[in-house]
């Protein structure tokens, strides 16, 4: 079996669909490659398949002509986006650009459709997956218009444990200090500081490369205003 095979197969949806439903997504799928900085999705142009990661990670974004970006999430190893464009018709309405070396994937829009039209159990998994994005989202703008850069680290790493979205999340977070900063929109520079201030805390601990997470609902929880009483 391989990956693009075992990636389908070990989906959440994957187990609500009817064996012929599955042959159906096996047959249509597809893989694709990206290097850093490649486009998994980009803005206005014609959304046409639905995307999961296989390997890597993908920063999902909103560009503004002066050059700000906004940054909403990213998708790591196991997680599927842009269900919400595909239930709609129009192009894509945000970027979805590699941070790392990645592999998709691909179902096509047709089939997507198809699974929405006649699977009661796709649309059930489609429901729990959307109120978590929701949720997600929600604290996403909590966060970003109300918190801290330590803070906004906290919630960011805590949004990447979604067992509805990310259900291969472990307790270790492969990521770079850069690329959670890029994730956090913070710098790289204060999320190291955001990192070491959260490793304080008890919350989690830095390594090279990688980060381990040890108290996900203190994470989840994190506003900083502990560690300011702390330093007081």
């Amino acid at each position: 079996m391989n990956k693009l095979e075992s990636m389908l197969r070990g989906s959440l949806w994957a187990a609500s669909l009817q064996p012929d439903e599955l042959d159906l997504v096996l047959e249509h799928a597809f893989e694709r490659w990206l290097p850093v900085g490649g486009y998994a999705v980009r803005r206005g142009e014609p959304a046409d398949c639905w995307i999961g990661v296989i390997d890597g990670l993908v920063k999902m974004s909103v560009s503004q002509p002066d050059g700000r970006e906004s940054t909403f999430t990213g998708v790591t190893r196991g997680g599927w986006a842009g269900e919400g464009t595909l239930l709609k018709t129009g192009p894509w309405r945000y970027d979805g650009v590699a941070v790392r070396d990645t592999q998709l994937a691909c179902v096509p829009r047709h089939v997507f459709e198809h699974l929405v039209a006649t699977s009661l159990g796709f649309n059930r998994f489609l429901l729990s997956h959307l109120n978590a994005r929701l949720s997600l989202f929600v604290g996403l703008v909590e966060y970003d218009r109300l918190l801290g850069p330590d803070a906004r680290v906290a919630r960011c790493l805590a949004s990447l444990f979604d067992p509805d979205l990310y259900p291969n999340a472990g307790l270790v977070v492969n990521l770079s200090q850069e690329e959670i900063g890029l994730l956090s929109a913070v710098s790289r520079q204060r999320t190291n500081q955001a990192l070491h201030a959260l490793e304080r805390a008890g919350l989690l601990r830095v390594d090279f490369g990688s980060v381990t997470v040890l108290d996900l609902p203190g994470l989840r929880r994190y506003n900083g205003e502990a560690a300011a009483r702390s330093r007081r």
